[in-house]
C-alpha cells in the first residue's frame, strides 16, 4: 500500500503494521510533517506521471463488513459441541459378540509381503545356483538330481569342463596313407568324470630330438569332429572315444609328439 505526504508530496510504501501503530498517523521521513496516511492510502500507484494521490473523503456512515473469517464460539455453543449425541452414547453400550465379529478385519493383510519375500528368495536362490553351477553339476548327488529334472523339463544342463578328468588311453602317429606330406595322429580318450563334458580343445606339439617344439596345432572340437549330434551331446561320463587328426608333416626333424587337452 502507498500513502502521500500532503506537505512535500513524497510517496511512501506502508504496511498494515505501520498503520496500526498510531491508527494511521505517521511522520514524513522527508520533511518531518505529521499526517493521516489513511487519507491518501492506495493499493496501487496510478500511471506516471502523477502529481497527487487521490484523497479519501471521510464517510458519513462507516462501511459494513460481511465476510466472516473467524468468530470464537460462545460458552453455550462450546458445551453443545463437547456433549456427545444420545445415539452415540447408546452405541458405545452395545457390545458385538466375539463370534459375530469379522476376523479378517482384525488381521492385517500380510500375503503381499509373503509373496514379495518368496519372489526375492527365489531370485536369490537362482543367482546363487548359477554362480555355483559348476560345483552343483559336478557333484554326484546334485548333478544326478539336476540331470533328472532337466530330462523331465526337456532342457540341457550347462556344460562343465574338467580336462583333469580326461584320460588319454592310447596314442599313435604315422605317415598319412593317402595324403602326401601329412601325418595321421590317433588318440583314445576316456571321460572319468561323473558328468558329461564338452569336447575338449586338443593341442598337438611336434618336437625334435632336443625337445624343442618345431610345430604346434590347436584344434577346436568342430575341427576334428564332423558329427553335429555328437558335438551337441558331449562326452558322456565313463565313455571312451577315438579321435583322429590330420596334420602337416614338419619333416624328419620331428621325432616326438605330445597331445594335451584344454
Amino acid at each position: 500500500m502507498y500513502t502521500q505526504c500532503p506537505e512535500c508530496l513524497s510517496v511512501f510504501a506502508v504496511d498494515a503494521r505501520t498503520l496500526a501503530q498510531a491508527h494511521g498517523f505517521v511522520m514524513c521521513g522527508h520533511c518531518g510533517a505529521g499526517f493521516d496516511s489513511i487519507a491518501t492510502l492506495s493499493d496501487q500507484l496510478p500511471p506516471e506521471p502523477f502529481f497527487e494521490l487521490p484523497s479519501h473523503e471521510p464517510g458519513i456512515e462507516p462501511p459494513r463488513v460481511e465476510l466472516v473469517v473467524y468468530r470464537p464460539k460462545s460458552a453455550s455453543e462450546q458445551a453443545e459441541t463437547e456433549a456427545p449425541p444420545a445415539e452415540d452414547v447408546f452405541a458405545d453400550l452395545i457390545v458385538t459378540p466375539r463370534f459375530a465379529r469379522d476376523v479378517r478385519a482384525d488381521k492385517p493383510r500380510r500375503w503381499p509381503w509373503v509373496v514379495a519375500c518368496l519372489v526375492l528368495l527365489m531370485g536369490l536362490t537362482t543367482q546363487l545356483a548359477w554362480a555355483l553351477r559348476d560345483t552343483l553339476v559336478t557333484d554326484p548327488t546334485t548333478g544326478s538330481l539336476l540331470q533328472q529334472v532337466c530330462n523331465a523339463l526337456q532342457c540341457q544342463l550347462p556344460p562343465v569342463r574338467d580336462v583333469a578328468k580326461l584320460r588319454l588311453l592310447a596314442r599313435d602317429v604315422q605317415t598319412h596313407p593317402t595324403v602326401p606330406g601329412a601325418l595321421l595322429i590317433s588318440a583314445t580318450v576316456r571321460n572319468d568324470a561323473t558328468f558329461t563334458q564338452p569336447w575338449p580343445v586338443v593341442t598337438l606339439r611336434l618336437s625334435d630330438g632336443n625337445g624343442k617344439v618345431i610345430a604346434m596345432r590347436r584344434l577346436n572340437a568342430y575341427e576334428y569332429l564332423d558329427d553335429t549330434e555328437a558335438l551337441r551331446r558331449g562326452l558322456q561320463p565313463g565313455a571312451s572315444t577315438a579321435l583322429v587328426f590330420e596334420v602337416e608333416d614338419p619333416g624328419h626333424q620331428a621325432v616326438a609328439f605330445d597331445l594335451g587337452f584344454e
